[in-house]
């Protein structure tokens, strides 16, 4: 009876194995079953599972890109939008830091703002659309007198290249064709004006509820470093800011100094029109200005040749004022980035987003610039 016992207890062999095993054996034996092994490793650590959550994990992956592609224009409407609350916000904390609360800090630079494209649309855009014009009704003309020209001429007997100019502008529906015909034309002037209205109310939004939307983004960082990423966040939006700011003036500076230019020389006519185009290429780093210069000198060769030469030197003399003077001195305090990466990131911008990706590229290099300084370089300093 004791050794019946003491067999139903175990052996000394089985004294090493786990109870739940060893409980798992007896029962196998007193059922009548055979031994079918040790059981496996758990099902979650098998390569089947790990494939199947892989596989599901790049279908997700796949989706979220192809969501993501889709709505991309929606996502460059927010990027300009930001972009534009960021460069207004400094008018904003100035009024604020002159005792009126941020409510009405953010109306009163809207107004302003507001009533700033009114006037332009009211006293600016008719003598634009006339000079616009004006150039139009005269391109055939200058086109004869490029003509005259010998080695132009030579180019043209070979290419028949102004002659192909000409057709395309006096012809009377080359705009239209531009645009895809009449319906093209409206439903590009809509889509724009849609745009517009859709970045402006995003623009009032962000500007409004900047400090809260900073605020929720810096709390999903951890406590223990919330301040320094609450001081690199609102470094990023200054610099952001600063550099709208500075575009802006530097684009007004071009602008101006175009204007009182044509003007003097003796393009009056048109003068109002190029140096609003002047001042709206300006703003696109590299090649804006370069690209006014040139339509401007164009123009001025085709009036006259001693008006082209004045506008080529002009410009010549103003790019190197406005490269070393005007635009490091107004950049100094918002944008700390290399010549060379301004032109990489300007190209891989243009690339990627067009003229839009070309404006956000700069501030987008140098807030990159700025955290890699601030987080990896001191973390490696004192490594």
């Amino acid at each position: 009876m004791t050794d019946a016992r003491l067999g139903d207890v175990g052996t000394p062999d089985d004294a090493g194995d786990s109870p739940a095993l060893t409980d798992q054996t007896g029962e196998l034996r007193r059922s009548g079953s055979e031994d079918l092994g040790e059981p496996g490793p758990p099902l979650r650590r098998s390569p089947f599972v790990i494939g199947v959550a892989g596989g599901f994990g790049l279908l997700t992956a796949f989706a979220l890109g192809l969501t993501l592609w889709t709505i991309k224009g929606v996502l460059v409407q927010i990027l300009v939008a930001l972009f534009i609350a960021a460069g207004l916000n400094p008018s904003v904390e100035f009024i604020e830091r002159h005792g009126l609360r941020r409510p009405y800090a953010v109306l009163t630079v809207i107004v302003a703002v507001g009533a700033a494209i009114a006037l332009f649309f009211v006293a600016i855009v008719p003598v634009i659309t006339d000079q616009v014009a004006a150039i139009t009704q005269n391109a055939p003309g200058w086109l004869d007198a490029l003509q005259e020209n010998r080695h132009i001429q030579q180019l043209d007997d070979e290419y028949q290249v102004i002659e192909k100019i000409r057709e395309y502008v006096t012809q009377g529906d080359f705009v239209s064709s531009l645009f895809g015909g009449a319906l093209g034309v409206g439903l590009a002037v809509l889509g724009a004006v849609l745009n517009a209205f859709v970045i402006t109310v995003m623009t009032l939004y962000f500007l409004a509820g900047l400090e809260q939307t900073k605020s929720a983004i810096y709390r999903l960082a951890p406590a223990s470093r919330r301040d320094r990423v609450a001081k690199l966040g609102d470094r990023v939006v200054r610099g952001v800011g600063g550099y709208v700011s500075g575009a802006f003036i530097v684009a007004v500076c071009a602008g101006i100094s175009s204007l009182m230019f044509l003007f003097i020389v003796g393009l009056g006519e048109y003068a109002v029109a190029l140096a609003f185009v002047v001042a709206l290429l300006d703003v696109i780093p590299m090649i804006g200005a370069t690209i006014g210069a040139v339509l401007v000198t164009a123009i001025g060769f085709a009036t006259d040749p001693k008006i082209g030469v004045a506008c080529l030197i002009f410009y010549l003399i103003y790019q190197q004022v406005e490269n070393y003077l005007i635009y490091p001195r107004v950049m100094a305090k918002s944008v700390d980035i290399p010549g060379s990466v301004t032109v990489i990131a300007a190209l891989v911008g243009a690339s990627l987003l067009g003229v839009v990706g070309a404006l956000l590229a700069i501030p987008t290099a140098a807030a990159i610039l700025m955290l890699t300084r601030e987080v990896f370089v001191r973390r490696q300093d004192v490594s």
